[in-house]
């Protein structure tokens, strides 16, 4: 098995993707380009979130109506968010005096729906106990878990009457439909040709909405800056506590369990994801396929036997046991869903993970980098840790986002 190469670490953030070169300015310098990332970054947010997200569309005369005031508040909600994210790491670090850039916000507009892939910071030595590393990685998606869900609760708690719906354009049945019972439909309501786009329900987000009678559904939720930028800084969480490579939740387990046990649970874990993976990748390249050929001779479940081959023998370092166990039952599970849901949708919202399986093996990588010192974790960060490992079951979606 081949080793990363772990001698500048850096925390990985399913919100970013970006490292930065090894001689870095410090000083004034670091201080403007990290100031100027920031203020690109809020315009991207404000802009792609009040155009396609929050902007009050049925009465907006001109672009800046819609970044303005609603995307505005948007990018700072969730820019707030990974703000606290990545300084929980960086005082963290600073606590423990190892190296640590200020953060990266990345801008993304027009590539990335919310106009950023996050933020990232930079961890410019090795750490080499497993305390000092299961503090810094902790505390990052804690402090971004409760700013989160304090924006979660307070946007619940100020919630506008439904006919609110009435600001965007093609709400028209919406706005009649609970005009006339008092509530929202049961089932997407819109124009037909139309496209709805759909966010995956939690099992914090569904309990915590199941306390206000006037939450909209999760097809229309993105109409609202607080439940949105809560709804992003809960799943980003998650996504970053996956318990695998150099994410928080790989930095967490690694610390509680050991090199070894965590070498098993983050390769049964990958797993997982490729399976699911699968749910999206068999209909899409089938329906590909089927452009050339006739659908009956499935070329599509042919290519994604090769391809998840290759990903998942690349993930485990060429393992054979590992490999083909994995491949096996991850081809044989995603196999038999995609025969008995041929024709519906039912593979569209798990898209996303065709994405987080690539990010893992080519980015973050599957096992965690070996620590030097393993020093035993005290009981409170023990049961901190087990803790987080529960937000990550309680904010995670298996179709975060997707398009009826």
């Amino acid at each position: 098995m081949s080793k990363p190469d772990d001698k500048d670490v850096v925390y990985v953030d399913l919100t970013e993707g970006i490292t930065q070169p090894e001689n870095e300015e410090t000083g004034k310098k670091a201080i403007i380009r990290h100031s100027l990332l920031f203020v690109a970054t809020f315009i991207s947010v404000a802009s792609m979130g009040g155009l396609f997200f929050v902007g009050h569309t049925a009465r907006a005369e001109s672009i800046s109506d819609l970044i303005l005031w609603e995307g505005v508040l948007f990018a700072f909600l969730l820019l707030l968010f990974l703000g606290v994210h990545e300084f929980g790491h960086y005082f963290a670090a600073r606590y423990h005096r190892v190296k640590a850039s200020l953060p990266y916000f990345i801008p993304l507009p027009l590539i990335s729906p919310i106009g950023t892939l996050g933020a990232v910071i930079k961890i410019k030595e090795q750490i080499n106990d497993t305390i000092k590393l299961y503090d810094i990685g902790i505390a990052g998606p804690l402090a971004g878990f409760v700013v989160a869900l304090g924006i979660l609760l307070y946007g619940f708690a100020t919630l506008p009457e439904p006919d609110f719906l009435a600001n965007f354009e093609m709400h028209d049945e919406v706005v009649a439909y609970v005009q006339q019972h008092g509530s929202f439909p049961d089932d997407p309501l819109a124009p037909e040709g139309s496209e709805i786009i759909m966010f995956g329900e939690t099992l914090l987000y569904s309990f915590l909405a199941s306390f206000f009678d006037n939450a909209p559904p999760m097809w229309e939720m993105y109409h609202y800056p607080f439940l949105l930028a809560g709804w992003l800084g809960l799943f980003f969480t998650a996504l970053n506590l996956m318990p695998v490579g150099q994410l928080d939740g790989g930095h967490i387990l690694y610390s509680l369990i050991g090199y070894r046990k965590h070498q098993k649970v983050a390769r049964l874990f990958f797993g997982a994801v490729i399976t699911m993976a699968g749910f999206a990748a068999l209909p899409l390249l089938n329906q590909l396929a089927g452009l050339w050929l006739p659908e009956h001779l499935n070329l599509g479940w042919f290519l994604w036997a090769m391809l998840s081959f290759l990903l998942i023998r690349k993930a485990y370092y060429r393992d054979p046991v590992w490999s083909l166990s994995i491949w096996s039952v991850s081809l044989l599970i995603s196999s038999f869903v995609f025969y008995f849901t041929q024709g519906t949708n039912f593979g569209s919202g798990f898209g996303v993970w065709i994405m987080f399986t690539l990010f893992i093996v080519y980015f973050v990588k599957i096992e965690h980098p070996p620590v030097y010192f393993e020093k035993p974790l005290g009981r409170g960060r023990r049961i901190l840790g087990w803790l987080t490992m529960l937000i990550f079951i309680l904010c995670i979606s298996p179709t975060p986002i997707y398009v009826l």
